[in-house]
């Protein structure tokens, strides 16, 4: 059971920093990103979901091809999301490098 006196609210946006290049160079490694919690996403929104029991970082797209999870480096292949049991878990909404702010509006 989880005491929420001593917790964040699981509302309340939070930050992360990223770690490797799957996601470069839109955010790269050891950049800040602030997450704010959501169950859902559209096509397009940088996101943090939860898949099959890990979390990742990824673009969801939605298009004719069906829903995947995109990184922004090519060198990494897409996640097909059709079987799998995945949930959003919050979306993307700032990124810091080096004190560079960059706000995402979707």
């Amino acid at each position: 059971m989880q005491d929420e006196l001593s917790s964040c609210s699981s509302k309340e946006p939070f930050a992360l920093q990223v770690l490797g290049d799957s996601m470069a160079p839109e955010f790269p490694d050891k950049c800040m990103i602030i997450i704010e919690p959501s169950d859902w996403c559209q096509s397009g929104m940088y996101v943090m979901v939860m898949l099959e029991g890990e979390r990742w970082f990824r673009q969801y797209i939605k298009d004719e091809a069906g829903e995947r999870l995109v990184a922004v480096n090519e060198l990494y292949p897409d996640i097909p999301l059709k079987d799998l049991e995945w949930k959003p878990e919050g979306i993307i909404m700032q990124r810091n490098i080096k004190r560079k702010v960059k706000h995402y509006k979707y």
